[in-house]
């Protein structure tokens, strides 16, 4: 599994316009609905960018793995992903779930006002 921290950092995703070529998905899963998980938004360059954008107006993190968004990039977009890309996809949600999980411990630790 590849490091997100790249990602996270604000230096790296102000400087995008030095990137050569950036690409970018974004996935969806509703258990209810769905069988599986959907390629909501995908794109290279512009169409890249907003994506990401887009991901941190909304304080969503970003996973960061070059072979798995080339293999989402040939999804149609509102279509589920293959069979072949669940392993990868789980892998990415396992991550998301965990840093969704130390953000909310981190928000309800107490915080300490001593001077």
């Amino acid at each position: 599994m590849q490091k997100p921290t790249k990602l996270q950092n604000p230096k790296f995703l102000k400087n995008l316009k030095n990137l050569p070529q950036i690409k970018a998905a974004a996935l969806a899963y509703d258990d209810k609905a769905d069988i599986a998980p959907k390629v909501l938004a995908s794109g290279k360059g512009e169409i890249a960018k907003k994506i990401i954008q887009k991901a941190r107006e909304f304080d969503i993190p970003l996973f960061a793995n070059e072979e798995l968004v080339n293999m989402l990039l040939k999804v149609e977009v509102d279509e589920c992903i293959p069979v072949e890309l669940y392993g990868a996809v789980v892998e990415a949600f396992v991550w998301l779930h965990n840093v969704e999980q130390k953000s909310q411990m981190s928000q309800n630790q107490p915080q300490n006002h001593s001077k």
